[in-house]
């Protein structure tokens, strides 16, 4: 049985973003970033992958420093690498190169004591796509008070 832990989500993600794909890359991290995340100590705003000589690395992924450690903690946004299969490396730099998409982390878990990043491949929503789906939600909310009301 294989234990899950979630330590950090991107809801801005799902909001920004049309999701396309998702996948799951391990994350290279340090002693000390590892017991931030552990306490939930990161952020994900503006934070991207890119993929470089044939690696995929993490940019703008903020772990704050660990509380109780002064001497070896890390740079909060040291760029973090993700460890992926050539196979889907290979598979990802022909989709990244189509127009107008970019991998986004959706959320950082520990699974079976390693950390994990769910990457995303994923399209930017225009502002009248965000009002779209904002005006949906209104409608659904307004469906399901009546149905209340009704019952």
């Amino acid at each position: 049985m294989s234990s899950t832990e979630i330590v950090i989500q991107n809801r801005k993600a799902r909001h920004e973003y049309h999701i396309l794909e998702t996948m799951e890359a391990g994350l290279v991290l340090q002693g000390t970033e590892v017991k931030s995340l552990r306490e939930g100590r990161g952020n994900f705003v503006d934070s991207y992958a890119k993929i470089q000589n044939g690696e995929v690395f993490l940019y703008n992924f903020h772990i704050s420093p660990f509380s109780r450690e002064r001497r070896f903690n890390h740079d909060p946004l040291r760029v973090k690498k993700l460890l992926l299969h050539r196979k889907e490396i290979r598979k990802l730099i022909g989709r990244v190169e189509e127009k107008g998409l970019t991998l986004i982390p959706l959320k950082v878990y520990f699974k079976n004591g390693k950390a994990k990043v769910e990457l995303a491949l994923a399209r930017g929503k225009k502002l009248y796509d965000r009002r779209e789906d904002i005006a949906e939600r209104d409608a659904q909310r307004a469906m399901e008070r009546a149905m209340r009301r009704k019952r």
